[in-house]
């Protein structure tokens, strides 16, 4: 009987998003594989700069800066994709849903047909070079906090908020959620964190606080983007990070990435909707393993196999 239950699992692809990356990803994949290298090629025609070169060789600052990371993670997520499709196309073939972490749901909406390669590149370049831009105009930051549930997390905003912008921007898995805001605000959290029972309160490398209000300047230009790029019907249901349920219109799509930038996503969530569908065999398709991580965390029972870049 278990068999049985297994062949009838499905299977979903899961993308990552900033804070993945590393210098030499996707460099083994460009030198073996024609598909990922022509990925890299395009990227550097659309982009006006070799993109190849920075993600196989640094600098590292560079890299990690969000105006270069969200299009390096995009272009290497799809060329892991192309190393799926070489070694297993009947995996390709078979995915039935995606989803990705952040800048992650745009490389998922691009593998489900929503979007062009090309629109999704100038897309997700656009919005790293506003949400650089919106963090550049208020210092702040995120703080990763582990081992505190949901009700807890909004208890350690409100103590630590003291006028300032504190909100949850990443709701990951149990007992890993993600605030953002204000340089003060996340400093005054991560040191009240132990006292409310936290194992961990870490500052995330990143450039400012994603996922809250603060990003409100970069929604002009983020609409702006979005409205010039052709949204398609997905082929295949795309979990959004809004409100981790799945959306075939393309106004709506569109209407839901903007909102992203200002509001918490919902991983855990997206996860459990997923694994609720059905679903009980993943790929975390690109660099790193954060998203298996995740998932072990949210539900041991699923695979979730990692697809290096």
């Amino acid at each position: 009987m278990a068999h049985c239950v297994i062949s009838m699992s499905k299977t979903a692809f899961l993308f990552p998003g900033q804070g993945a990356q590393f210098v030499g990803m996707g460099r083994r994949l460009a030198e073996v594989l024609p598909a990922a290298r022509k990925l890299y090629d395009r990227a550097g025609e659309v982009l006006g700069y070799d993109l190849a070169k920075l993600c196989f060789h640094g600098p590292a600052e560079q890299l990690d800066s969000t105006v270069f990371s969200q299009p390096a993670l995009f272009v290497t997520s799809l060329a892991a994709l192309e190393s799926l499709r070489e070694a297993s196309p009947e995996v390709v073939d078979s995915c039935a849903a995606a989803a990705g972490l952040s800048l992650g749901e745009y490389t998922a909406l691009v593998f489900a047909g929503a979007m062009s390669f090309d629109d999704g590149l100038m897309l997700v370049q656009k919005r790293g070079a506003a949400m650089q831009e919106a963090a550049d105009a208020t210092p702040s930051g995120m703080v990763s906090v582990l081992g505190l549930e949901f009700e807890k997390v909004k208890e350690l905003c409100d103590k630590a908020r003291d006028g300032e912008i504190l909100e949850i921007a990443n709701l990951l898995s149990p007992g890993n959620i993600v605030i953002s805001g204000t340089v003060g605000a996340c400093e005054r959290a991560a040191e009240m964190a132990p006292s409310l029972g936290a194992m961990k309160a870490m500052p995330l490398a990143v450039a400012g606080a994603f996922h809250t209000k603060i990003m409100q300047p970069a929604v002009p230009q983020l609409e702006e983007a979005l409205s010039a790029v052709p949204l398609h019907k997905p082929r295949i249901p795309v979990v959004s990070n809004y409100d981790a349920k799945t959306h075939d219109d393309p106004a709506e799509i569109r209407r839901l990435l903007m909102q992203q930038v200002l509001h918490a996503v919902l991983w855990e969530e997206s996860m459990r909707y997923l694994i609720s569908q059905s679903f009980a065999k993943f790929y975390e398709i690109g660099p790193g393993r954060v998203l298996r991580g995740l998932m072990k965390r949210t539900d041991r029972g699923v695979s979730c196999e990692n697809v290096e870049a």
